[in-house]
């Protein structure tokens, strides 16, 4: 399908952040470069991300939204077309040494979908570079192809970290990442602790770690070889160099919208690594979808349409809440 719409001439519903976050239900629907592919949106999934954003993490003015899975309706790739496809959400300038090393992650002039500098998928319709799509294998629903993204950045800890099967690793928070994360890092078979504070949310993590512990405050016999804080929680933080062990690491999966104060001199006598780790390739989350029969939609609580967007991000955004998608 070609939308034909050189002069952004037609409209779609979208949902624009400028300091607040308003529905438009006229926003022109973009138009792709040669190197583009249009993508009519079907899901989207709501991070904590987008939080942190309109706390201020970042400044962006533009459509939110980065998880998401669509079909192609417009490409230069004609095989592309009618594709159902999950895309890469660092866009890099494809020339500098980074870009050149597989790094565009990290291009000091990449755009981030519905971060940076690019119009994300909080929207009908949304145009990503055909290199940063994935085909979804027909064995994957929507439901659980909407979780490429964040699933991606939970097997990034892998690339990140070595972690073998007589590691001792805890991962601090139940909720939608640390949910994420088990999944991932079970792959290892370590063993492997969470620490919650919802015993439901305990519960959906059982068959993927060997101990779930429902107090973040429980004073622990054993030190850890890797901890894995995706909390955002500055306490959280705290506790994490706590329990890790002498010169074991300490991975940051989350964002911060202001600035933490911490004594680093304990990370100091202690040799502790910090590792911040975030965006990850969506091949390995993509191929543990299709080959492991796990069942992500339960990480879903509620499924919205566009039009009911303000209870959507109250739904998503009230204490304890797992996942809350949109639907298009």
């Amino acid at each position: 399908m070609k939308l034909n719409n050189p002069n952004n001439s037609l409209k779609m519903k979208a949902l624009y952040f400028d300091k607040k976050l308003e529905f438009r239900k006229e926003y022109p629907i973009p138009v792709p470069t040669e190197n583009e592919a249009l993508i009519r949106v079907t899901l989207a999934g709501i991070c904590n991300t987008d939080k942190e954003i309109m706390n201020g993490y970042v400044p962006f003015t533009g459509i939110l939204g980065h998880e998401f899975v669509g079909i192609v309706t417009e490409c230069s790739q004609s095989e592309l077309i009618g594709k159902r496809v999950v895309g890469e959400i660092n866009i890099g300038c494809g020339v500098c040494s980074l870009c050149i090393n597989e790094m565009q992650n990290h291009c000091p002039q990449r755009q981030a979908l519905g971060i940076h500098g690019k119009d994300g998928v909080f929207a009908e319709y949304v145009t990503l570079p055909i290199e940063n799509m994935l085909i979804v294998p027909d064995e994957i629903s929507d439901e659980e192809a909407v979780f490429a993204e964040p699933l991606a950045a939970a097997f990034n800890i892998l690339q990140n970290v070595e972690i073998s099967k007589q590691d001792k690793v805890v991962i601090i928070g139940d909720g939608k990442l640390g949910q994420l994360i088990a999944r991932a890092v079970s792959t290892t078979s370590c063993d492997l602790t969470m620490i919650g504070k919802h015993e439901k949310k305990i519960e959906l993590a059982q068959h993927f770690c060997k101990t779930m512990i429902l107090n973040e405050s429980a004073k622990l016999e054993n030190y850890f070889d890797v901890v894995i804080e995706c909390t955002g929680n500055e306490s959280a933080l705290h506790y994490a160099s706590l329990i890790v062990r002498a010169k074991g690491t300490i991975v940051l999966k989350s964002t911060y919208a202001g600035n933490i104060k911490s004594n680093p001199s304990f990370w100091v006598r202690k040799e502790i690594r910090l590792i911040g780790s975030r965006c990850g390739p969506f091949a390995p989350a993509l191929q543990f979808m299709q080959g492991n029969k796990i069942d992500l939609t339960k990480l879903i609580d509620k499924i919205f349409f566009i039009d009911e967007w303000k209870n959507a991000f109250e739904a998503a955004f009230l204490k304890g809440a797992l996942k809350v998608l949109l639907r298009f």
